[in-house]
This record gives structure tokens, sequence and C-alpha cells, in this order.
């Protein structure tokens, strides 16, 4: 096969499947970093929950939890 011979349009689509592929896993899976900061808010939600006197069930009717 030659350069010559290459259809530049069709590497050019076949490039620009790939990287809209990449960006959307990348945008779906959150980070390391994100999912620590979201477990952090839950637990300190739940423990300020406890700290009320809360039960669970009742945090969750008056919509503090989901």
């Amino acid at each position: 096969m030659s350069i010559n011979s290459i259809d530049h349009d069709e590497m050019t689509a076949i490039k620009t499947k790939w990287d809209n592929a990449d960006d959307i896993k990348e945008e779906s899976r959150p980070s390391s970093q994100t999912k620590s900061v979201q477990a952090r808010r839950r637990i300190e939600a739940l423990r300020e929950i406890r700290e009320s006197g809360l039960t669970i069930e009742e945090a969750k009717d008056l919509g503090l939890i989901h």
C-alpha cells in the first residue's frame, strides 16, 4: 500500500470517531477524587443526621437524604 492510496477523508472520519469515543468515556466516569468528595459529603450528612437524633427513615421523609 502506498501513501498515495490512503483515503485521507476516511482517516479523518476514523480519527473523529475515536476522539469522540474517548471524550464520552472520560465524561461518564467520575474521577477518583470526585468519588472521594461525594463519599465524604454523604458521611458528613449521615453524621449530622445521627447527631440531630433523626432516624434514617425520618431523614428520607424530610428529603435530607435520597
